[in-house]
């Protein structure tokens, strides 16, 4: 068996989530069975998964059990679908797909996602004749439960429909209510300038993300679109959300299938099918060959959402942001219809290999009626997925009568080419490219870094510790104990390093796994300074991509080994704890690895032999001083503090209101909340949004960013101009004991 070896840490899991698409009408769709050979898949699974976990768990019914479990509630994870009954029927599996999965007997994956279709399919009807007559009424005092992953599933048809019903009218009351503080938000602010306008859009969209809702171009935070009423905006969801089940994909299913056999052992372990292997090695290498274009369905084409600067779209020129793609055309081939298609299989049929010729069938966006199509033919190129990449930049900072140049660098994630070597040609790696940022600061002449690690979920162990290495002279940076044995990952003796000037590195609840091996790291051998939120996500496990055969089998990612610091202690559940707390919105949301279904738990190893590079540590004290005196009288901290705490309470509420006076509102309080402190919009969830205006270098808004450069301006000054000194020697013969 060819086994293809990848260690990776990364917070983020690879799960194929099902996509919304909508047909106009309905049609009775074929039922999905597993291919031939899905049976063989699933017997080389069942043989790697005890073999290779760290937790050489059988698998056994113990596995089964929580494999079940994870498969009903991934379907129906708000118990809104299925039936108590329905889970009656499936329970005879409980047990044994272990068994079933040794056999080579995949079906059962298949059997739920039927029965789900079956049930949905009854839902939705029932949902799109209900909005298409009903007459609410907001005038009763009912609530909404928001919260449902613990509710009892319906025990009857009847009781699935009542809790629809309250499901429906809260999503008219909340698009009702959403465009009446619209207007009076239009009504309140006047003309707005084009700046001002800007920073409005960003802030809505964050707040939306934070709360959980999508917003699409010529949609507001709930999903509205305002050319239709609230009801027939559902309508067009629900019938969206149906349709990808009336065109099963057959590979989908079981990688949610094996899928939920894999995070039985643990929630970082993935069967990923060659799709998602193709864009799992796409996001580490930060590239992809295709069009160039970001795309999303809009009544069952592919929307063009942005146009990437420098990909073969934009240097065509013929299509705009806002056209569709209908058809797709190879090279050799015949025009594809993509009307309707679930849009991962279309978005893959427009990618291809580099200098191959594509056809797209385009309605332009100058025509909603559809009447004019045009055809374009492409050049397929490489995009580089610069959004991901480190960026920097060098920030002045005065605090009474002196200024500093400080450095700062933004790494969203640990990325690095997984089959290429340093020299070939696309060959990445987030170290060399902060390493050239760093080099930009030595040249400035900066005094320090801010090392901005937050919302990155981690990546490649081998960049971990490159990066590490840009910054300390030598020693261990991380130990791994996988089954055998516990081994230290080393900066090797002679090592080079970059940036020789005091450091602090920021974190929050969504910096995981890669991010917290080099903050623990730099933390514990004295090199930075740790802020943020309370600590990181806790993810302390490593994962392995391996094989499975020929390549139509797909690989699986398990989870065989764990991370240690240098001290002893894991970074699982526990993350690094912040040295100087500085919050952002995600330290107030339910986050975190302990909140995830079968974490590994917290454990502890011998430290490893090491000694500090340095003491910047023993400032703590004092930084803590000047920066609580320093925020205790900043206004706009203050704002932000009370904004964490709101959107806290926002988070825990479990119900809403459905009478009209009282959702408004407490919408309206919603809305002021999240609008009372504009600095708070960089420190929550939307990573994309967050990197974008850092890459941008719009003005200086985010408060805690600010807070990080203060401290690190403290930091300078008490350190009194000192640099990192290398004990090589003296680090050799603390190992050797001499």
């Amino acid at each position: 068996m060819k086994n293809i070896t990848i260690l990776i840490l990364s917070l983020f899991p690879l799960f194929a989530f099902a996509e919304e698409e909508s047909p106009a009408v309905k049609a009775e769709a074929p039922k999905a069975a597993p291919k031939s050979y899905y049976g063989k898949i699933g017997q080389r699974l069942a043989k790697m998964l005890p073999r290779y976990h760290v937790l050489q768990q059988p698998l056994d019914d113990q596995i089964s059990q929580r494999a079940w479990t994870n498969l009903v509630t991934y379907y129906d994870y708000d118990h809104s679908v299925f039936l108590k009954s329905d889970l009656e029927k499936l329970a005879n599996h409980e047990f044994t797909i272990d068994d079933e999965l040794g056999a080579g007997d995949v079906s059962f994956g298949y059997e739920v996602y039927e029965l789900y279709r079956e049930r949905l399919n009854e839902r939705i009807d029932f949902a799109t004749n209900l909005l298409a007559a009903a007459n609410w009424d907001f005038t009763s005092n009912e609530t909404y439960r928001i919260k449902r992953k613990d509710a009892p599933w319906p025990e009857t048809k009847e009781e699935a429909e009542e809790y629809w019903v309250r499901r429906l009218k809260n999503e008219v009351l909340a698009q009702t209510l959403a465009r009446v503080l619209d207007e009076e938000e239009k009504a309140a602010k006047g003309n707005v300038t084009k700046d001002e306008s800007i920073s409005g859009e960003i802030l809505k969209g964050e707040i939306a993300a934070v709360n959980g809702s999508q917003t699409q171009e010529g949609e507001d935070e709930y999903g509205d679109d305002p050319k239709l009423t609230p009801e027939e905006n559902l309508i067009k969801k629900y019938r969206q959300y149906y349709h990808v089940l009336c065109e099963p994909d057959e590979e989908a299913i079981l990688q949610n299938y094996l899928s939920s056999v894999t995070r039985a052992y643990d929630p970082h372990s993935d069967y990923m099918s060659p799709a998602s292997k193709e864009d799992f090695d796409m996001d580490m290498n930060l590239s992809l060959c295709g069009v160039g274009a970001v795309l999303g369905m809009d009544d069952g084409a592919l929307k063009i959402a942005e146009i990437m600067p420098g990909g073969p779209m934009d240097k065509d020129g013929r299509i705009q942001e806002g056209d569709k793609i209908i058809g797709v055309k190879q090279e050799n081939g015949e025009l594809e219809d993509i009307m309707w298609q679930p849009t991962k299989k279309s978005i893959r049929k427009i990618r291809g290999p580099k200098g191959t010729r594509v056809t797209l069938q385009i309605i332009p966006r100058s025509d909603p009626s559809g009447a004019t199509v045009k055809m374009i033919e492409l050049v397929r190129d490489e995009i580089k997925l610069e959004d991901q990449a480190a960026t920097g930049r060098v920030e002045r900072v005065t605090i009474g009568d002196t200024e500093r140049k400080l450095g700062y660098v933004y790494l969203p994630s640990f990325y690095g080419s997984m089959d290429k070597n340093p020299g070939e040609e696309g060959y990445r790696s987030c170290a060399d490219d902060v390493a050239k940022l760093v080099a930009q600061f030595n040249a400035q002449d900066v005094e320090g870094l801010v090392l901005d690690l937050r919302s990155d979920g981690g990546g490649s162990l081998r960049e971990a510790v490159m990066l590490s290495a840009l910054f300390v002279p030598n020693g261990p940076v991380v130990q791994i104990r996988d089954t055998r044995s516990v081994s230290p990952l080393s900066i090797p003796r002679g090592n080079p390093v970059a940036f020789k000037k005091p450091m602090v590195v920021l974190i929050d609840r969504a910096s995981a796994s890669a991010s917290e091996i080099v903050a623990g790291h730099l933390r514990d051998t004295g090199r930075a300074i740790v802020l943020g939120d309370t600590q990181s996500h806790g993810k302390g496990t490593v994962q392995t991509v391996l094989g499975m055969g020929p390549e139509k089998y797909g690989s699986v990612k398990i989870t065989t080994a764990r991370f240690y610091r240098i001290d002893g202690r894991s970074t699982q559940v526990k993350g690094v704890a912040s040295d100087i707390r500085l919050p952002s919105l995600l330290d107030s949301l339910d986050l975190g690895e302990d909140k995830l279904t079968y974490a590994l738990p917290f454990t502890k190893i011998r430290k490893a032999d090491f000694v500090k590079c340095w003491n910047l540590d023993s400032f703590i004290p004092e930084l803590q001083e000047r920066s609580a005196k320093r925020l205790a009288e900043n206004e706009r901290y203050q704002k932000h503090i009370s904004h964490v705490d709101g959107m806290k309470a926002v988070g825990e509420r479990e119900f809403v209101p459905l009478e009209r006076e009282a959702r408004l509102e407490m919408m309206r309080q919603d809305r002021e909340l999240a609008e009372s402190d504009s600095d708070s919009e960089n420190s929550n969830s939307s990573d994309e949004k967050k990197s974008r205006r850092r890459r941008n270098q719009l003005k200086s808004d985010d408060i805690v960013l600010d807070e990080a450069f203060d401290i690190l301006s403290d930091l300078v000054e008490l350190n009194g101009g000192n640099t990192l000194q290398i004990p090589q020697i003296q680090w050799y013969n603390a190992i050797l004991g001499l």
